[in-house]
């Protein structure tokens, strides 16, 4: 046996031939498919794990979460999407561990899968900054899951205050505090705004949804602080007008059952969603490498982990830098880029020998939606705000989805809600708990 697993075969001539290098990707978010259908068709056996299988448009994963989509909508069979590719197979396994002087990944399964090239792409994990016991009463977005799990709070909330009498408690099962202000809080705050004051204003006879209390906390003196000020005062405008209370400067200290403490005051919530801050999920600590204060990987420019040889990480999961040296930042666009050059230098590499080169970001641009006909979109040196950034935010977003009936499906979606406001996935889980507790346990 070679290392890695290789088994020789004989060719034509009778000449032993090595059999194709067996790439291991971990993880089918943006880097890992990314690194998947870069190396299809390419001289290599290919072999990517995830513990669910589908993959994930999680940039849209808040609207599950306000009932504008359903599950399906944004997520796709892994299977489905790499069917086309002989040489690429999926297994639907945990990754428990890299033997990496042996060059092996072990699965909950109990297997154990040789590699020769080894990518790690499983993204990251919300961070509670040392409060981990707050994750049960702030659940954040990462899964759909999760979605579900807040969908259920929030559709429950007005249930619950329709058979109540008290106002005071009306006032509280109807208010939602989101904390965090960055793309993910800010979507999130104007999305459900955008539920409570036109999807479900007329539902309900003994609760004005029109009232409900939108709360977004930010800890930093701005929201959306990685957009320029400008981009974030109109946001923070933008969201009042939708009825939502911007706090700045209000860090949050407690996090208890339907109450948050933030600034000093204890601010009581039907619905409670945590969207402050991400790490690494557990894989960065399969190998032996330097991580940052989030716990990512720190890179090489050609995103290999420097101290193990034939491993690279991608995606939220590694600390790789731009060419000013400043750190990339946790976007889709910087996963999928990076899980593209990957793959494709690693089938140049198993065809030529060329080794992988370093890795160059393009910065596509950065964007946000606030609300209807109103969005943020940074290109740098040009910035766009609202009609026009809310068309080219749903344009990307609809390109980057998998699949043509994905596509047209969240297309035509939009536009019916866009013309009579109405939401079509308001389902409340009767258990959403219990569906969450089935799904635990780190990325993979």
């Amino acid at each position: 046996m070679t290392p890695g697993g290789q088994a020789a075969s004989e060719n034509k001539g009778g000449a032993p031939a090595a059999a194709p290098p067996r790439v291991v990707i971990v993880g089918a978010g943006f880097g890992g498919l990314a690194c998947a259908r870069a190396l299809g068709n390419a001289r290599a056996r290919v072999t990517i794990i995830d513990r669910r299988n589908y993959h994930l448009f999680v940039p849209l994963l808040y609207q599950v979460a306000t009932a504008a989509l359903s599950p399906a909508d944004i997520a796709q069979p892994v299977r489905r999407i790499l069917s086309r590719y002989p040489n690429i197979e999926v297994l639907m396994d945990e990754v428990t561990g890299v033997d990496w002087p042996a060059r092996t990944v072990r699965l909950s399964s109990g297997a154990e899968i040789a590699y020769d090239r080894l990518v790690l792409a499983t993204g990251s994990r919300y961070a509670y900054f040392g409060h981990d016991e707050w994750s049960a009463r702030a659940p954040g977005l990462k899964g759909i899951e999760d979605a579900r799990r807040i969908r259920a709070r929030l559709l429950q909330g007005f249930e619950l205050a329709e058979a109540c009498r008290d106002p005071e408690r009306q006032r509280t099962l109807t208010t939602t505090v989101i904390v965090g202000g960055g793309p993910t809080g800010v979507e999130m705050a104007g999305a459900v705004a955008e539920l409570c004051r036109f999807a479900l204003a007329r539902d309900f006879r003994h609760v004005e949804p029109r009232s409900a209390r939108v709360i977004l906390l930010e800890a930093g003196p701005r929201i959306l602080p990685q957009f320029p000020e400008r981009l974030s005062a109109y946001a923070a405008e933008r969201l009042r007008r939708l009825g939502v209370t911007v706090r700045t400067g209000s860090p949050v200290e407690a996090i208890e059952e339907g109450i948050v403490v933030a600034a000093g005051e204890r601010i009581a919530a039907g619905t409670i969603v945590w969207g402050a801050g991400v790490q690494a999920t557990s894989a960065s600590g399969w190998v032996p490498a330097e991580r940052d204060r989030s716990g990512r990987i720190v890179v090489a420019p050609d995103l290999g982990v420097p101290s193990v040889e034939g491993v690279y990480a991608i995606g939220d999961l590694a600390h790789a830098k731009s060419a000013d040296g400043t750190p990339l930042p946790g976007l889709a666009q910087v996963a999928s880029q990076q899980g593209t050059h990957l793959g494709r230098s690693l089938s140049r590499e198993f065809e030529d020998g060329v080794p992988v080169p370093p890795f160059r970001f393009r910065d596509r641009g950065n964007t946000a939606i606030i609300g209807r006909n109103a969005a943020v979109f940074d290109f740098g040196r040009r910035q766009l705000t609202g009609l026009t950034a809310w068309i080219l935010w749903a344009v990307v977003h609809v390109y980057l989805l998998s699949g043509f009936e994905k596509r047209l499906s969240v297309t035509l979606q939009w536009l019916w809600r866009y013309a009579t406001y109405e939401r079509g996935a308001r389902l409340i889980d009767p258990n959403p708990n219990a569906a969450e507790a089935r799904n635990a346990g780190p990325s993979s």
